[in-house]
């Protein structure tokens, strides 16, 4: 994860790390000093290296230059959790500059796009710079949408396809705007027939709090239509309101499953990632197990089996958490995040849950799902 990028004798200064506590500095590009992992990710650490200056030679004529070679140093103090980063960099032994970094700057920050500088051919290469280049051609989309249209058509009906395409732009547009909340470039929203949509950023991510609420307010959106839906149903009694709420809920509630890469797998996975102790990772499964208890008394035997799928796979990757280059989440952030999450699962089953009692066999399809 880059730390800091400043500007020191007219040349970008970037310090790069990660949990595990490896530290990379680069100046003008060039790796000038790098430090080992360390088990304390507090300590305060320092980088230095040495450099030709070109100075004047006073009093010459014509004015010539010389070389002179001085110290640069950059001492660091580093926390993970909470995140607190100051640094100071000297000079010759003469400061130059000080500062701190919170993590607000680092969610804002765009990371410095390294360019491999000599590409190899492949075909998988090749492949993804086709797709590449047809994300940037608008037509594509057209034609996307238009195949989801037919083929949704084909298998079940065309109001029905309308539904569903409405159903996937709301979500995926709620991940749109949480990209562009966190400055992150976006090239809209691709439906691809029976895969869903994708929202497609050319950004990334810093944190792990950015990946929290780009990939919850997918759902959150799916969720304020899922209300939207049942209000025009109290007010109409139209079933078409009522099946369009029951059906987008299923949706969602299906995405936010503890299943990378659905919604609910990232999620889960920075919460996870940023427990540093063995006593986080326990509460995390002793809450999935909760969660495994209560599916199968409720009776919904699909979503406690696949929340134990996930829950394994969370577990698998938790291991080698410390190499990650996203900021972690703090208490605070592990804890808002974990409610939230939990209050939007409980949202849609309560959706699903109440129309299912209202004797409509169709009403009632998506509760038997999760009951299968």
């Amino acid at each position: 994860m880059e730390l800091l990028r400043i500007d020191v004798l007219g040349q970008s200064l970037r310090l790069e790390g990660s949990m595990a506590g490896w530290q990379q500095l680069f100046f003008g590009g060039v790796l000038v000093s790098e430090l080992a992992a360390s088990a304390d990710d507090t300590i305060a650490r320092s980088h230095k290296f040495r450099l030709t200056e070109a100075r004047p030679v006073v009093g010459s004529e014509p004015q010539t230059e010389l070389p002179q070679e001085v110290e640069v140093r950059l001492d660091v103090q580093l926390s993970w959790q909470p995140f607190a980063f100051s640094y100071r960099i000297l000079v010759d032994g003469e400061e130059y500059t000080t500062g701190q970094r919170t993590s607000k700057d680092i969610e804002q920050q765009v990371p410095e796009q390294v360019v491999d500088q000599k590409p190899k051919f492949s075909l998988v290469g090749l492949g993804l710079l086709g797709f590449k280049l047809l994300k940037s051609a608008k037509i594509i989309k057209v034609v996307l949408a238009g195949a989801s249209i037919a083929a949704y058509s084909w298998f079940f009906s065309f109001q029905f396809a309308i539904a569903l395409i409405a159903c996937l732009v709301v979500h995926e547009y709620g991940h749109i705007r949480a990209m562009r909340y966190f400055n992150m470039p976006t090239k809209g929203i691709y439906l691809i027939p029976f895969f869903g949509g994708l929202a497609v950023t050319d950004g990334k991510i810093n944190t792990r709090w950015q990946d929290v609420v780009i990939s919850i307010m997918g759902p959150i959106f799916g969720l304020g239509m899922s209300l939207l839906c049942l209000l025009l149903f109290a007010l109409t009694d139209n079933i078409f309101f009522a099946g369009l709420a029951v059906f987008n809920a299923l949706l969602n509630l299906f995405n936010l499953l503890p299943i990378l890469p659905l919604d609910g797998g990232h999620i889960l996975k920075s919460i996870t990632f940023s427990m540093n102790s063995k006593v986080g990772l326990v509460l995390c499964m002793l809450a999935a197990a909760l969660g495994v208890w209560l599916s199968y008394t409720l009776g919904l035997a699909l979503l406690g089996f696949l929340l134990i799928v996930g829950s394994l796979e969370i577990f698998a990757e938790w291991r080698g958490r410390h190499q990650s280059h996203l900021l972690p989440l703090d208490r605070y952030g592990q804890t808002f995040a974990t409610v939230w999450y939990l209050i939007t699962v409980a949202s849609f089953v309560s959706i699903i849950w109440f129309f299912a009692g209202s004797g409509d066999e169709l009403l009632s399809l998506p509760l038997k799902i999760l009951q299968s």
